[in-house]
């Protein structure tokens, strides 16, 4: 289980369905819904406002979750958060894409399906609409999605719920093998015991299918 920690009575509440990584770090009023996942180094700070994680949504490595006092940060049901990005008082609609390394500003408000580009930073108060793409720095709207780039981001946001249950059996602490290859059993932890077809993949591979 993750560390966590109470503040001032406040306690992280995590829904038996989620996974958070042990290297994560939740304070004080945090709330993981069911089937979650929270990757490793990931810290969601509730000690000013409350965090919220919706059901199936999912926080990747190294991103940074807080709001100042009175506020929330939340993020809908099957809402995707990439690796390193920093959400600060925003709201993250439902089923919608921030890519990595992105910076949300408090008072942001994210429609559903709509998508925040890698490296974003997005300026206070600022809406997207639902399915539009916004991108840059500070960020815009740049146009409407696509159907398969909305059916994308849905195919690898159910790859991570699946992973959050994975992880809930799977994931153990060791210590390193000496081998060239994990185990040194010929694992690939893309499709375990298989040699289909990647389920997880970038919007180039998956547009080709």
């Amino acid at each position: 289980m993750a560390r966590t920690y109470s503040f001032e009575g406040a306690v992280p509440v995590v829904h038996p369905t989620a996974f958070v990584h042990p290297d994560a770090v939740l304070i004080g009023a945090v709330v993981i819904g069911p089937g979650c996942y929270v990757g490793p180094l990931a810290s969601l700070r509730g000690d000013f406002g409350r965090i919220e994680l919706a059901a199936g949504s999912n926080v990747q490595d190294g991103c940074v979750l807080h709001c100042f006092p009175g506020a929330d940060t939340i993020v809908e049901a099957d809402g995707h958060v990439g690796h390193g990005s920093v959400l600060h008082g925003c709201r993250v609609g439902k089923g919608s894409l921030i890519g990595m390394k992105s910076v949300l500003m408090d008072g942001v408000v994210v429609g559903e399906q709509a998508f925040v580009a890698a490296s974003s930073f997005v300026k206070s108060r600022f809406e997207i609409p639902a399915r539009q793409l916004a991108a840059g720095s500070p960020a815009r709207v740049v146009r409407e999605l696509t159907e398969d780039e909305i059916a994308w981001k849905a195919n690898g946001t159910a790859q991570y719920q699946k992973l959050a249950q994975r992880c809930l059996t799977g994931l153990h602490p060791v210590e390193p093998g000496t081998g060239n290859d994990p185990a040194g059993t010929g694992h690939n932890p893309g499709h375990p015991g298989e040699a289909a077809e990647p389920e997880h993949v970038t919007l180039h591979e998956f547009r080709s299918r």
